[in-house]
């Protein structure tokens, strides 16, 4: 008996208890995909890491040959379910191959658990001459490839083979701004109209573009209504910095844009301006709080809603954004805390 018991003993915990399988690690937002956070370099090139992972409950003793590739029909797929067949405007589009490099395969080490592919993003597109225009949504679908001769399998668990990134350039000055406080009136009526958020997007490492009243990336006409923000360094007071404002769209075959400076008629207008203020957390002292004011005055007409009955709005007031910085995190990207 105590032979019997003896031989049927072994050290279970020793045993592989799950698969060995290999997964990306993109976590997705309410849109389904994964929000990819990279600062805009003109001149340079940016790499992003992201980390594949490698399940299991015992030792990895091979080295791990994972092979990647573009995945442009989970895009599509993405896309219809989305927006359907007649949105065509709004689709997320693949990133271009000028702004960006990656390896199509990567190791991971015998010990180890996580790999990181990396990708080098250049923003300012081929040879620096063609910046990527953010009022379209990019993504850069990616998949592990699976094949018999590989020495793994991937995780075919919903999100885990498969990564959709949605790369967002950002600068200094992008993020979402608080529009409580910035009023857009139709000429005519008294009450105006506000936006909850306003999003600014990246043009170039000192300038965003935002869209105009009541638009926002969800409309097909968007395009035609970009106001671009120039942060320059001009003082107009010891706290305040001139914003230089214009649009690709305006005259009045346009949107008819004119900035507001100084008196019209009974109204008072100040120069368009930026500030920005720093401060550390009173509890936590990491915490890097920086807060940026906007104040923006201007009119344009709305010329793609009703066809040949162009309608007029006066924009003003201010808009305010915080971005909080954990500065106990090396990397950029991931120190800020986005929205």
């Amino acid at each position: 008996m105590l032979a019997i018991c003896c031989s049927s003993c072994n050290n279970e915990w020793e045993d592989e208890h799950f698969k060995q399988l290999v997964s990306f690690k993109a976590t997705i937002n309410g849109e389904g995909v994964s929000s990819t956070y990279v600062r805009y370099k003109p001149d340079g090139m940016v790499t992003y890491n992201l980390p594949l992972l490698l399940s299991g409950s015992t030792m990895n003793t091979n080295v791990r040959t994972v092979h990647v590739a573009l995945d442009p029909d989970t895009l599509k797929t993405l896309n219809l379910e989305r927006f359907g067949e007649r949105r065509s405007e709004l689709y997320y589009q693949m990133l271009d191959q000028q702004y960006y490099t990656m390896p199509e395969t990567v190791d991971i080490p015998a010990g180890e658990y996580v790999a990181t592919l990396p990708i080098n993003f250049t923003l300012g597109g081929e040879n620096n001459a063609n910046s990527l225009d953010m009022s379209d949504k990019y993504i850069l679908p990616l998949t592990i490839v699976d094949d018999p001769s590989y020495d793994y399998q991937s995780n075919d668990r919903l999100h885990y083979r498969k990564a959709l990134l949605n790369v967002i350039p950002f600068n200094d000055y992008s993020g979402t701004y608080d529009g409580s406080q910035f009023k857009i009136t139709l000429e005519g009526q008294k009450d105006p109209f506000t936006v909850t958020n306003h999003k600014a997007y990246v043009h170039d490492d000192n300038t965003v573009f935002v869209y105009m009243g009541l638009r926002d990336v969800d409309y097909i006409d968007r395009k035609c209504y970009k106001l671009y923000m120039e942060f320059t360094k001009e003082k107009i007071t010891p706290l305040k910095y001139k914003l230089r404002l214009w649009t690709d769209n305006g005259g009045t075959e346009g949107n008819n844009f004119k900035e507001l400076n100084g008196k019209i008629g009974n109204v008072e207008y100040e120069q368009p301006y930026y500030t920005v203020v720093e401060e550390y957390d009173a509890v936590k002292p990491y915490l890097k709080h920086i807060y940026i004011t906007l104040y923006l005055a201007y009119t344009f007409e709305d010329y793609t809603l009703s066809p040949g009955n162009r309608l007029k709005y006066t924009v003003e007031g201010t808009l305010n954004m915080q971005r909080d910085l954990n500065t106990l995190i090396p990397d950029e990207d991931q120190q800020i805390q986005w929205d």
